[in-house]
Order: structure tokens, then C-alpha cells, then sequence
């Protein structure tokens, strides 16, 4: 008899979410997102410039690059729309109360996993009021983070502690 190894749903979901992420424009890291409600995918995202405008990858520069901006710091400057962002934008609330946000990221430099990824704290306010329960994070292809919204960031704010960055 023939045995079936199936990838187990978390993994598969943020398979997709990586696949998602070959889109991106961006040339210090990329990530993709899918919103994941009912083992239904309800809406992807992956980073870059807003429609029309051209992408770092277009014009060969990224301006936080240029500037020496750390990670996690001054994202005003940053041309792209985050993916979780853009899957959130592209979405009806409704679709997106209790559902799950599953994001995987990607350096360009050496095409490893993101260490230590997180959403940033606009796209942390953003999935909260998209009414999204829980986000979960690739760490490698195998292992993931788990992150429960309403206690990570809605009971713990890190914000009223002047936390910047992920």
C-alpha cells in the first residue's frame, strides 16, 4: 500500500506564503503574506511601491539602504507597502475577523529566512484592526512562531513603552 507524507496545514500555508514573496521589489528583504480564515485563503500580499509608482528593484536603489536605516526603524522612508499590508488592504474585514495572517520573509542578500521577522508596528496595528486573531511567522521550513494578537500586541502595547522596531 502507497503512503502519503502530507506537509502538515501550517507549513503548507506558509509555503504559499512564500511562494507569495517572489513577487516582492524590495532589495534588502522580502515577504509574503496570506490571510488564511476557515482553511480558506482569503487574500495575499507581498512587499512593494504602490501601484504606479516604481519599485527599488525598477529603479536599483533602496533609499534605507542609502541612508544606513536600520532594521525596524524610520519605515517612513521606505518606498514599498508591507505584505501584510497589502493582503490586509485587499481583503473585507469580515474575511479577515478570526482569521489567521501567515508571513514568511527573505533575505535578498543571501536568500535565507528573515531572523527573528515580526511585523512592524504599523502593520501590528493594521492586523489588529483587521480583527485577525493570530499571525504566524516562518522561522525555517520547518519551524514557525505562533503569535496570539489580542495577547502579544493588544495587552502587551509596546508602544506606550516606546518600543521601535521587531
Amino acid at each position: 500500500m502507497l503512503s502519503l507524507t502530507r506537509r502538515d496545514k501550517i507549513n503548507y500555508y506558509l509555503d504559499i506564503a512564500e511562494t507569495v514573496l517572489e513577487r516582492g521589489t524590495c532589495l534588502r528583504r522580502n515577504f509574503g503574506a496570506i490571510i488564511v480564515k476557515n482553511d480558506q485563503i482569503v487574500s495575499t500580499g507581498y512587499s512593494g511601491a504602490p501601484r504606479g509608482r516604481r519599485n527599488c528593484s525598477d529603479i536599483g536603489e533602496c533609499i534605507r539602504a542609502r541612508m544606513n536605516i536600520p532594521r525596524g526603524e524610520r519605515y517612513e522612508m521606505c518606498r514599498s507597502v508591507h505584505a501584510e499590508a497589502n493582503a490586509i488592504i485587499h481583503a473585507a474585514r469580515t474575511d479577515m475577523m478570526g482569521a489567521t495572517l501567515y508571513l514568511c520573509g527573505k533575505e535578498m542578500s543571501n536568500g535565507e529566512y528573515v531572523e527573528n521577522a515580526n511585523p512592524c508596528s504599523m502593520c501590528k496595528r493594521m492586523i489588529i484592526n483587521a480583527g485577525i486573531s493570530q499571525v504566524i511567522v516562518r522561522n525555517t521550513k520547518d519551524e514557525y512562531t505562533v503569535i496570539l494578537v489580542e495577547d502579544a500586541w493588544v495587552n502587551h502595547d509596546e508602544s506606550l513603552l516606546g518600543v521601535t522596531g521587531y
